[in-house]
């Protein structure tokens, strides 16, 4: 599946259907490994969770008791007004507990947050997480129904999650409105390069030509179809900006980290109608993690 990566060599002779099948197993591998991740996150895990909390047991008179059973509590209110929906991928900090205090799981032990499509989550999980809005830390005490439902192996009876909401964004199966083209507020190179600051960032600084950058990207064609999606993978890529298309070396140096931009890439900046490749202008997505 083509990417924005391209090597030295691609560059100069394009894509052949060789290069295409090769990418196209590397993402499909990658897919499986994500679907197996999110899996195994759910089940058991040995990554021990910190300390239980004292009401783990017992929920406070002042947590919410939903039709389903899920019972919450917010730990920190949010500091932003977007919540969730139910197919949106989202990134989290959790831990989790039995009743007992015996920890489940926690993505702070690994000591990176976890991004997966919420509608692959545990039931209760996604129930409480669409209460939740970003920035937001809650605690969510799941009945066994809407938890493990007594599966072998998996802890039974109800379970207690801490959950911090640090991101949500729309699946990135699900095309941005104006994919079609660049609206009238987007900003224009005179290279043809379109480009719009869907989030500001944090960095003081943008990267060089020659820099390696970490991010996360989804592309699309103009009639809305994905083609390439580190997000859908949930995995962050790193890269060489030398050996990118010419419209992502461009682009990604008017960035600067924690940033998300939206670009339209006119054909002669992506894959110039090579064969194998997308044609006509892209459209990306792309949030800058890191520049090293």
């Amino acid at each position: 599946m083509p990417s924005p990566y391209l090597c030295a060599r691609q560059r100069l002779v394009g894509y052949d259907k060789g290069v295409v099948m090769k990418q196209t197993l590397l993402v499909t591998v990658l897919v499986v490994a994500f679907s197996a991740s999110m899996l195994s996150a759910q089940a058991p895990s040995t990554s021990g969770a910190g300390l239980a909390p004292e009401d783990v047991a017992s929920p406070p008179a002042d947590a919410v008791k939903t039709a389903t059973g899920l019972i919450t509590r917010v730990i920190t209110p949010g500091t932003g007004t977007e919540r969730p929906a139910p197919t949106d991928m989202v990134t989290v900090h959790y831990e989790g507990w039995r009743p007992d205090g015996t920890p489940i799981d926690s993505s702070r032990s690994r000591g990176a947050p976890s991004m997966f499509p919420l509608n692959r989550a545990l039931v209760g999980w996604r129930e409480c997480v669409q209460l939740m809005k970003v920035g937001e830390t809650r605690r969510c005490w799941l009945p066994e129904r809407v938890a493990y439902e007594g599966k072998p192996g998996w802890p039974r009876g109800m379970v207690v999650f801490d959950i911090e909401l640090l991101e949500t964004r729309t699946a990135p199966q699900i095309p941005p409105p104006d994919v079609a083209g660049p609206p009238v507020d987007a900003m224009r190179t005179e290279s043809g390069l379109a480009y719009k600051v869907l989030k500001p960032g944090t960095g003081l600084r943008n990267p060089a030509p020659w820099n390696r950058v970490t991010v996360h990207y989804t592309a699309w064609t103009t009639d809305g179809k994905m083609f390439d999606s580190s997000v859908a993978r949930g995995q962050a890529t790193t890269l060489s900006l030398n050996e990118v298309i010419a419209g992502w070396t461009e682009g990604m140096q008017l960035m600067v980290e924690g940033e998300r931009t939206r670009f339209w890439i006119p054909q002669e900046l992506a894959y110039k109608g090579e064969a194998g490749s997308p044609r006509g202008m892209l459209v990306f997505d792309v949030d800058l993690i890191k520049i090293e």
